[in-house]
């Protein structure tokens, strides 16, 4: 899609997706007169807009569209993230993931496409909210300028994040362009990055302060999650001194701490602090969760919520249990999964299984994020139909884990289910984007970039001691076992791809733990190509192509 149909559809989009989440805002007669000129004119055609702006960042985990906004049309086009890293495999599975695990993905690869239209449009939307913002003077408050801006600049700097990590440099558009381009260059991703550094810095500033403020609703921003993304920024810009401050700012404020007591749902039924977070409704603070910065929202049967194409990350994850006879489909056994990409053995190990071959993983016994809560190793048939299986152990095989997918350690993080429709596609479970663990995880990254192993250490052995992990020493310290540890913490929530490219270790790693890929892969895939729409289309000037994937003609 050309750059400049992007900020056309993104008027439109990002004031049409508002319509389903924002109570009040259904009158009928409004929708027909629904415009920039007639809705940016007062705090509550702001809160309109930003609410759109909330559902067009959502839209990342959208897949076939289905009553939200979305941009891939494909199948988990997320996962796409995850594959060809150290951490999954992409075998026998969705014809839109299989290019990006076996490293054959070209500038005509439709996701390729879909992430660049998605981040521009919520970059064209952010541009759109602080271009009417600047013009009107009717505001409830006298905050409600800055407030609205410092929203709209976050999305525009965690747009342009993605940007920057999958396609390198990238044209910088911070205003809405209303006359045609066809003359769009690609400024520098140092520039870029700088650029959203002090979108964040200004979000910092102008962002409510208190999360548990009675008027902020849940899944809306604070300065501290600008804070967390501030670091990871500092941290691409390798500047290491500023990201520590950046993640202590969050870790020192006094309104987020690790879960370290059972809590929420199920705190009185078998489990632990980890497994905890996972479970539906313990995602935000509400819930007793004093560890989540940022949520998105995707709550079942809720106006706004998810829907049946949102967040189809259990539906990538979990395997498919129920092909095998003598199981059944069951929410205890995370629900329909359609294993999209595998879990390599090397890191989650082969523990309480029959795989051939035994893995020991990277976890330590009394690890609780190794627990049988966390990663469920056993399986036992549960289709009461089928006396003669119904409660044995069904053994994991090479063959069930690597051939037919229907049975593997699964992480029970992406388990989802609900008894009325066992078969459900999307995942109606908020999804934790920002956490307190992860802060301590970049703090620890900093640490590491300024040549102190000692504090990288204490900032890792916070998240350890949570897990009642042995803590780790400072000669042990080192970029790869911080990498690990992001592993046994954050294994799916983080986009693996942009740690192994932030890092500098995504060569290193996949050549030395992805044996499909390991004589594949080549220093031009840490990039993603530009995609060919957004080549063609710029007749005016050459547009230039990532080294690695052919010309810009």
């Amino acid at each position: 899609m050309k750059i400049k149909n992007i900020i056309k559809t993104s008027m439109l989009s990002v004031l049409m997706t508002s319509i389903v989440g924002c109570e009040g805002f259904l009158d009928e007669k409004l929708k027909g007169e629904l415009a920039p000129t007639n809705t940016f004119t007062s705090t509550y055609g702001f809160e309109v807009g930003i609410t759109g702006l909330y559902a067009l960042t959502r839209a990342e985990y959208n897949t076939w569209g289905e009553g939200g906004a979305f941009m891939h049309n494909k199948a988990c086009p997320y996962e796409a993230l995850q594959a060809a890293t150290d951490i999954a495999e992409v075998i026998n599975s969705d014809e839109s993931l299989l290019p990006f695990g076996n490293l054959t993905l070209s500038s005509s690869t439709s996701i390729v496409g879909s992430y660049w239209t998605w981040a521009y449009s919520v970059i064209s939307s952010a541009n759109l909210i602080l271009d009417h913002s600047e013009k009107n003077n009717n505001w409830d408050t006298p905050k409600d300028k800055e407030r609205f801006q410092a929203e709209a600049r976050f999305f525009r700097a965690y747009a342009y994040r993605y940007l920057v990590y999958l396609y390198g440099d990238v044209p910088y558009v911070d205003k809405i362009m209303y006359d045609f381009q066809l003359n769009f260059t690609r400024n520098p991703k140092e520039e870029v990055l700088a650029k959203a550094v002090e979108d964040l810095e200004f979000a910092t500033e102008f962002l409510p302060e208190n999360p548990d403020d009675g008027n902020l609703k849940e899944g809306k921003l604070t300065k501290w999650a600008a804070y967390h993304l501030l670091s990871e920024m500092y941290l691409m810009q390798k500047k290491y001194e500023q990201a520590e401050a950046a993640a202590l700012k969050v870790i020192n404020c006094g309104h987020y701490q690790l879960n370290k007591k059972r809590y929420g749902v199920a705190k009185e039924q078998p489990g632990d602090v980890f497994s905890d977070m996972f479970l539906e409704n313990n995602q935000n603070r509400k819930s007793g969760n004093t560890e989540s910065i940022w949520v998105l929202q995707f709550e079942f049967n809720t106006v706004g919520g998810g829907t049946n194409s949102d967040d189809w990350t259990r539906r990538a994850w979990n395997p498919m249990y129920f092909s095998v006879t003598g199981f059944t489909l069951a929410d205890s056994l995370g629900g329909r999964g359609l294993a999209q990409i595998l879990p390599m053995k090397w890191w989650i190990g082969t523990k309480g299984t029959n795989a051939d071959g035994d893995v020991a993983g990277i976890f330590d016994n009394k690890d609780i994020r190794n627990s049988e809560y966390n990663i469920k190793r056993n399986w036992y048939y549960n289709d009461v139909s089928n006396t003669s299986l119904y409660g044995k152990k069904c053994n994991i095989t090479e063959a069930t884990w690597f051939t037919n997918k229907h049975l593997f350690p699964a992480i029970t993080k992406f388990f989802y289910g609900r008894e009325e429709n066992l078969g459900l596609t999307g995942s109606y479970k908020d999804r934790m984007k920002f956490r307190l663990a992860e802060t301590y995880l970049l703090l620890a990254e900093a640490y590491l970039g300024q040549n102190k192993p000692d504090k990288a250490a204490d900032a890792v052995n916070e998240v350890r001691k949570r897990a009642g992990a042995p803590q780790v020493t400072t000669a042990e310290m080192d970029m790869d076992y911080l990498l690990d540890e992001r592993i046994r913490e954050l294994v799916g929530e983080e986009v693996r791809r942009f740690t192994l490219v932030r890092t500098g270790k995504y060569i290193d790693r996949v050549k030395k733990y992805n044996n499909k890929l390991k004589d594949t892969v080549k220093e031009h895939h840490a990039l993603w190509p530009i995609p060919q729409s957004i080549i063609d289309s710029n007749r005016d000037v050459v547009f230039p192509q990532n080294p690695g994937y052919g010309s810009a003609n």
